[in-house]
């Protein structure tokens, strides 16, 4: 599962709502919350957190949680 899988369930927010408000297809959905390797690109993001009455910075805060800049040499 994905963050944004994680973060999703956490809500207890349905996958089906989401794609339904959203436009995004359920396929597209579960491959963002099921497969590690898909891309969630910003305007999806920011579509998802709107659909599950989220702030959008919020929501990326999270996601984005434990990435830094690399250390200047």
């Amino acid at each position: 599962m994905t963050r944004l899988g994680e973060y999703l369930a956490k809500k207890s927010v349905n996958k089906s709502m989401i794609a339904r408000k959203t436009g995004l297809s359920k396929a597209r959905i579960n491959e963002l919350t099921m497969t590690d390797t898909s891309k969630l690109r910003l305007d999806e993001m920011y579509l998802i957190a709107l659909a599950i009455d989220t702030n959008p910075c919020d929501m990326m805060n999270v996601l984005c949680e434990g990435l830094a800049l690399q250390e200047e040499i």
